[in-house]
């Protein structure tokens, strides 16, 4: 089942998380929130098999075409819908289609055919426009920002975003730069930052690693729509309640009993929220780990597939009742 030589992260993980081995899994609900080139999704709905339902959701329209025929040519009659938006919309998207999802993936990494293509403007290694957009339709480039941001705003967004340590002399010379003329690709971009934190250690990672990445975050608002998504889980745990009971919060019915959910991150600005999250639901009694010490992945992966390397899974189930964690039952990965 391979989808275009693209290699899905922490697949089996994944696998097992959403599908316990042995158990009946025919006519499920998966939703992935972030299906790319359906890498996931082919693996998922085969445990489904025909009588189940597949919902892909992804910003790039072109991606999303490409997993739902995967997912077709993998699974031949399996019902499939899709989903062009922000992944903090599809909750409510499948409510409005009467479903409830038995298991969620969301993996915030990106596809290859984004990485790889320099006319996104997603990677330093390529030439090409400084654009970021994971939505090709969205409204700001990287390159709005850099032309637009003051320097105070780019120090901001570089050290929160990027979690970069020197972002005053980065900022400063992107400034200086522009008013030269506009900067407009991502060699450009790179070649500033370099000079910038020239003779400063950065880690053993190139320089223009993590303003790429804070400029990536902002442009994408990727945190702020990773909150709206884990408040979406958290309000489909709360509707699957009691009346009567004690928690309190929106509440929408797009969750089944006992539904998986696992989120792959890459970095700590993702994980942290994720994390947090899943405990709070873990303690209120809304959910219990499945994977608690995030899974990364194994020396074999890192060497198939270097952009792995930095993978953490994290996983729940949701529980159904108002006993507490105690009251939830299964096996744990964690």
């Amino acid at each position: 089942m391979a989808t275009s030589g693209h290699i899905p992260v922490l697949l089996q993980p994944v696998v097992d998380l959403l599908t316990l081995t042995g158990q009946e899994h025919t006519g499920g609900v998966f939703a992935d929130c972030t299906a790319g080139l359906g890498g996931h999704a082919v693996h998922i709905a085969a445990r489904l098999g025909p009588t189940g339902t597949v919902i892909l959701n992804d910003l790039d329209a072109g991606n999303l075409a490409r997993a739902a025929e995967a997912v077709r040519v993998a699974v031949p009659g399996i019902t499939i819908l899709t989903h062009a938006g922000n992944f903090a919309s599809l909750p409510r998207f499948i409510a409005s289609h009467g479903l409830r999802a038995t298991c969620v993936l969301a993996d915030l990494g990106f596809a290859s055919t984004q990485v790889d293509n320099p006319a996104r403007g997603l990677s330093f290694m390529h030439d090409g426009p400084l654009d970021m957009r994971l939505d090709p339709a969205g409204p700001v480039t990287a390159a709005d920002l850099v032309a637009t941001m003051t320097e105070q705003e780019l120090v901001q967004t570089i050290a929160e975003f990027g979690e970069e340590k020197h972002p005053k002399p980065i900022a400063r010379r992107i400034v200086q730069a522009r008013q030269q003329g506009a900067i407009t690709t991502t060699a450009q971009l790179a070649a500033i930052i370099r000079s910038a934190l020239a003779g400063k250690p950065t880690g053993g990672i190139d320089p223009a690693t993590r303003t790429f990445q804070a400029l990536r975050i902002a442009v994408n608002d990727e945190l702020g729509n990773l909150d709206a998504l884990l408040d979406e889980i958290s309000a489909g745990a709360r509707a699957l309640q009691p009346p009567g009971s004690t928690h309190t919060g929106p509440r929408t019915e797009w969750l089944a009993p006992g539904a998986r959910v696992g989120i792959i991150s890459f970095h700590s600005l993702e994980d942290r929220p994720v994390k947090h999250t899943f405990a709070n639901l873990v303690k209120a009694g809304l959910a219990r780990h499945v994977i608690k010490d995030p899974l990364g992945p194994t020396d074999d992966e890192q060497r198939t597939n270097p952009r792995s390397r930095s993978a953490k899974l994290r996983g729940i189930q949701i529980t159904s009742n108002d006993s507490g964690p105690s009251g939830a039952k299964g096996c744990s990965h964690g």
